[in-house]
């Protein structure tokens, strides 16, 4: 007893020893957690929205509020758009996963392998840059390449060719929306790779130039491993965010020819909640959907990573 209560007041010592010398950190760390808990964790009390008959003023918990359970759930999965909204936002998330998750891993493993380590800085600030270009900036540029009368329609009117709308035809929104969103952000995804790069020891490339490998086989057998528990996490988080595609992008590249295929989940909710004659607790019964298949795709990713890999987020 004495032991245990001794060994209990030295933990107690230790932690606020250890208090004590990184309270500089834990400060500056306290704004980052106020603001997470502020506009992450404080505002999930409105998801009780989803099972009330909600009217824009009403009080979310009051002797007033009228519980109808799943009736907006049941009757989203009843919408006649439920399956056409399910498989855009789908179609449009797996393909820009499978374009977009191996991107930044190449870019960093190429960057890491060039022999002029400035030329690297170069291109990596270059690859990074469209980053910070915003969303309308973007589809501003988007459409000033490929509107009817942009760029690309008039250097193929000038060789003879007739003008394609590229944002009036449906068949056309998907790669638009998928190639641009990767150009602007797979130099910022790669960062966190060149980061875990940069903690490899040399002295494993030493030996393996030794034992004779050559650059590429230095990057399958040295590099590649090394960055492999976090490829591992950012694959999980990738996954457990598949179905998570904002509405912005869509919403500003959107047109009625392409409606068809532009119409996501995320627009479907800004527009349910936010224009024409608000329908709130339809709008957040919808988005609560949508993060419900967000979960268990992360639980999903989370568990098979942990089953065929030693790397897990729990």
């Amino acid at each position: 007893m004495q032991k245990s209560s001794k060994s209990a007041k030295l933990t107690g010592s230790a932690r606020l020893k250890s208090l004590k010398q990184n309270y500089p950190f834990l400060i500056m760390l306290f704004p980052a957690v106020l603001v997470v808990f502020l506009f992450n964790y404080l505002p999930i009390y409105g998801v009780l929205i989803a099972f009330q008959d909600f009217m824009p003023g009403d009080s979310i918990l009051s002797d007033t509020t009228i519980w109808v359970g799943f009736k907006n759930f049941t009757r989203f999965f009843s919408d006649v758009q439920f399956w056409t909204l399910m498989k855009n936002t789908f179609l449009l998330c797996i393909a820009g996963f499978i374009i977009g998750f191996p991107l930044p891993i190449l870019i960093a493993l190429m960057l890491n392998a060039l022999r002029n380590k400035r030329a690297g800085k170069v291109l990596q600030t270059i690859f990074t840059a469209p980053h910070f270009i915003s969303l309308v900036v973007l589809v501003g540029m988007l459409t000033l390449f490929f509107g009817r009368y942009g760029l690309v329609n008039n250097i193929v009117a000038s060789l003879g060719g007739e003008r394609y709308s590229y944002f009036l035809e449906s068949s056309a929104f998907r790669p638009l929306y998928i190639l641009s969103s990767n150009w602007q952000d797979f130099g910022w995804s790669a960062i966190i790779y060149i980061a875990a790069l940069s903690n490899v020891d040399p002295q494993q490339h030493e030996a393996a130039v030794i034992d004779g490998a050559s650059r590429l086989q230095r990057v399958f057998y040295v590099d590649f491993p090394a960055i492999m528990p976090m490829v591992s996490v950012m694959l999980i988080m990738s996954i457990g965010g598949l179905m998570g595609v904002g509405y912005e992008k869509a919403l500003l590249m959107q047109t009625d020819g392409n409606l068809g295929v532009s119409e996501l989940i995320a627009t479907y909710v800004y527009k349910k909640g936010l224009t024409g004659i608000p329908d709130q607790a339809y709008a957040t019964a919808i988005g609560l959907f949508n993060s419900v298949i967000n979960v268990v795709l992360l639980i999903v990713a989370n568990t098979a990573s942990k089953k065929f890999s030693e790397n897990s987020l729990w």
